[in-house]
């Protein structure tokens, strides 16, 4: 619905890298999804997995974890939003949240100091209740 409501095309490779996206409880690194491709006999090459990868995130349907170097998919796609994950540094579990006072905050602050915010995204690492 976000490809036909943004007139983009889901093509099949990145129907399934979306798919291993979402699949998967916990953010997955490029060549993971490449080996994941492989299992089901596409032959795929780094680029094709980063370009669909790229298109996935420009259409809000993935957020990249940087400080994972990883994809998990996007559970409030169907907006406009900033993205805030907990990670869990144990179990590797990524949990979205959105904190709107969080995001309000840093924008009157950026404001205040005339800075230009292009991308936004919080990192929070610890430990989820299971891993406690």
């Amino acid at each position: 619905k976000v490809c036909d409501d943004n007139r983009v095309r889901l093509t099949p490779i990145r129907e399934k890298v979306l798919s291993l996206v979402w699949q998967s409880h916990n953010p997955l690194g490029a060549y993971d999804i490449l080996a994941m491709l492989g299992e089901d006999g596409k032959v795929a090459a780094p680029p094709t997995v980063y370009r669909a990868l790229d298109f996935l995130v420009s259409q809000g349907l993935v957020h990249r974890i940087a400080s994972l170097n990883a994809f998990v998919g996007c559970s409030l796609s169907s907006r406009q939003h900033v993205s805030q994950f907990l990670l869990c540094r144990k179990c590797g579990v990524a949990i979205e949240i959105e904190a709107p006072d969080i995001t309000n905050t840093i924008a009157k602050n950026a404001d205040q100091y005339g800075f230009s915010i292009d991308n936004e995204t919080i990192e929070i690492s610890g430990l989820c209740q299971c891993c406690q």
